[in-house]
């Protein structure tokens, strides 16, 4: 398979891609730990979800 001479920015633009997706998955997995932290911590203070 030949890129060309356009196979810097195709391989640059998978780097970026892949790059970006990773960040937004870390970010999502430590938001949700942030979140899970901050519903213990309303709920050890008596304040329950609407939804029960």
């Amino acid at each position: 398979m030949s890129l060309g001479p356009f196979a810097g920015f195709i391989w640059a633009a998978y780097g970026v891609t892949a790059l970006v997706i990773a960040g937004l998955i870390a970010w999502l997995i430590f938001d949700g730990r942030r979140q899970a932290r901050a519903l213990a911590a309303l709920e050890k203070l008596g304040i329950k979800r609407r939804s029960e």
